[in-house]
């Protein structure tokens, strides 16, 4: 999971703990971990909501300045499903949990 440079900071600080993602389906799932820095995001919950229920509130929790700021940033590509994210940044990438590689994921979805 990436976050535009603006972000990066405020995230490591526990100052944004939410993201609003608009996708064609999630790219990241619950428990799933992503290093930023010298620590890493892991996913705490992934919903789907709607563009109604951005409000400014939910915003700025993301880390911007209102729900216009987020959407020029939450669009990835052609997607039209908007997701929440709700994560957690932990400092020490030592306490990393084992990711599993690519390959094993790839031949659990071809079962």
């Amino acid at each position: 999971m990436t976050f535009t440079k603006r972000l990066r900071e405020p995230v490591m600080r526990g100052e944004v703990t939410c993201s609003v993602r608009i996708w064609r389906w999630p790219h990241v799932k619950v428990g799933g971990t992503y290093r930023l820095g010298d620590g890493f995001i892991e996913v705490i919950a992934v919903r789907r909501i709607t563009l109604a229920e951005i409000t400014p509130e939910l915003a700025r929790r993301s880390g911007f300045m209102g729900v216009v700021d987020l959407l020029k940033v939450a669009k990835h590509g052609p997607g039209e499903n908007v997701y929440l994210i709700d994560f957690e940044y932990h400092r020490d990438a030592a306490t990393k949990p084992a990711k599993r590689s690519r390959s094993n994921t790839s031949a659990r979805r071809a079962r």
